[in-house]
């Protein structure tokens, strides 16, 4: 069988190229429906866009490649098309935009808008075969235990990386890329929970605060949540995309809060108060009880200089904690790295040396930061390629 296009993944990038590049189009994914991380994302109503997506928000070694496909494909043009399809949408903090309804609805607008533009699907569908011809491409795959050559001109991939292999993630496309002399870079689990092989957390496991999180690249404010493992939340996933092993990080439990002024203030009307009661007014209480294990927090209110209440105030703004590690590829939300930008054309997502091959997504060495930016990339991406095929 013959096609003009085969795409290879039906996830988020897979479909939206899918949906734009007209001829005939056939997408193979060998999960038993498409769009599996659309489906499982923002706790089932798919965070999938947001509202301050732009390049800056992106991390690659080259960090101008995605700002072409970000410009020609924006996050309003998405929430156009989810407005198009009667999808209703709610904004969340940081301009995070989520489905009112369910995320099966945004699947459901990527499969009716394949269908628009007459393309196939061919789910539980394996690749066994791929090489090069002079017209384009040749495959051999298997489906419902039976196999199929098929050639194609346009080849893309859009298998993802390697997060969340129990979903059938395999770094599949660096594989391919690497086939057709594409070169892949350094691959590692991002946004992704810290661990601690000491265990120092578990007693503060679900206890969640507002904390900066920073290292000597970059800081975040957002949610930070203890885990019987170590560390997650909102943060520490931002966090983790710029984290290498045996760095160290720093969490700040009272970004914004002036706690010595505040302290200083109630000593001298509740100075009987013990000081960890004060603290509970304004961090967990838990956390509260395992810190005074650790940070000199004896005593009554009266009892405490201002030197003692400066040095408490600064080693709450000021923990230093070395992560044993991150949960991995096992719940990352995405990997950093990927094929590598320097071999694809930024406007068409095509290989440079190699004609008719393209790359999106995931797959790609462009990772976004938590909160619908990994999506916007699909979709910008997607379409990318999508529309250039469709001039060819």
């Amino acid at each position: 069988m013959s096609y003009d296009t085969i795409i290879l993944g039906a996830g988020a990038a897979g479909m939206m190229c899918a949906a734009n590049c007209g001829g005939r189009v056939l997408v193979i994914d060998h999960a038993k429906a498409p769009g599996e991380k659309i489906r499982i994302s923002g706790g089932g109503r798919c965070n999938f866009t947001n509202m301050h997506a732009g390049p800056g928000n992106f991390l690659s070694q080259n960090p101008h490649f995605c700002k072409s496909a970000l410009a020609r494909y924006t996050q309003w043009d998405f929430v156009d098309l989810v407005g198009r399809h009667g999808i209703a949408w709610h904004e969340k903090t940081l301009g995070q935009l989520f489905c009112d309804g369910s995320s099966k609805q945004i699947i459901q607008m990527l499969l009716d808008e394949m269908a628009r533009a007459g393309a196939e699907l061919w789910v539980q569908t394996s690749l066994r075969d791929l090489r090069k011809t002079e017209a384009g491409f040749a495959l051999e795959v298997e489906r419902e235990g039976q196999r199929h050559d098929l050639t194609c001109r346009n080849l893309v991939l859009a298998t993802g990386g390697k997060s969340i292999p129990k979903m059938g993630a395999t770094g599949l496309a660096y594989d391919i890329a690497r086939q057709f002399g594409l070169r892949v870079t350094d691959t590692r689990a991002a946004l992704v929970p810290f661990t601690f092989s000491d265990g120092r957390f578990k007693e503060l496991s679900g206890v969640s605060v507002p904390a900066r999180l920073s290292n000597v690249r970059t800081s975040f404010d957002e949610a930070l949540l203890f885990t019987h493992r170590g560390l997650s939340g909102p943060s520490v996933l931002q966090l983790s995309s710029y984290w290498r092993e045996g760095e160290a990080i720093c969490v700040n439990l009272i970004p914004g809060l002036p706690l010595f002024d505040l302290l200083r203030d109630q000593r001298q009307v509740g100075g009987r108060k013990a000081l960890t009661t004060e603290l509970a007014r304004h961090l967990p209480a838990r956390l509260v009880e395992y810190l005074k294990h650790h940070l000199p927090m004896n005593g009554n209110l009266a009892d405490q200089s201002d030197v003692a209440l400066t040095d408490l105030s600064a080693a709450l703004s000021d923990w230093q904690l070395t992560p044993s590690g991150t949960e991995g590829y096992r719940t990352a939300e995405v990997t950093l790295g990927g094929i590598d930008t320097d071999d694809l054309s930024s406007k068409t997502m095509e290989a440079r040396d190699v004609p008719g091959l393209y790359a999106i997504g995931e797959a790609v060495d462009v990772t976004g930061w938590l909160g619908g930016y990994n999506f916007q990339w699909a979709w910008s991406s997607g379409h990318a390629a999508g529309t250039a095929i469709a001039a060819r």
